[in-house]
């Protein structure tokens, strides 16, 4: 029964995490974050498949590394769009 609730908050959260992605798309730190959110749901995911089949769990810490990665990554691009348009909206500069 533990297992199937946390399978349930794993799809809550991914499809939460999705919905922000879709509909937020103003700002990129919102899309950023709802990215991190998604990322999390998905280490929630493994963390719970994992445990159930008492499989190692040298996996989740190369996504962990490879997530953080990401995120800086995300925060460096974000800090260099601030610095060269002022902020951080979609709308602010062309893309192409």
């Amino acid at each position: 029964m533990m297992i199937m609730n946390m399978w349930i908050i794993f799809i809550l959260m991914f499809f939460v995490g999705n919905l922000i992605f879709i509909s937020k798309h103003k700002h990129l730190l919102i899309v950023l974050l709802s990215l991190e959110f998604i990322v999390l749901s998905i280490f929630f995911f493994m963390l719970v498949y994992m445990s159930s089949i008492e499989n190692d769990m040298y996996m989740l810490m190369l996504f962990l590394v490879f997530s953080v990665c990401e995120g800086a990554l995300g925060l460096s691009i974000l800090v260099s769009m601030i610095r060269t348009h002022g902020n951080d909206y979609f709308q602010s500069f062309n893309l192409l």
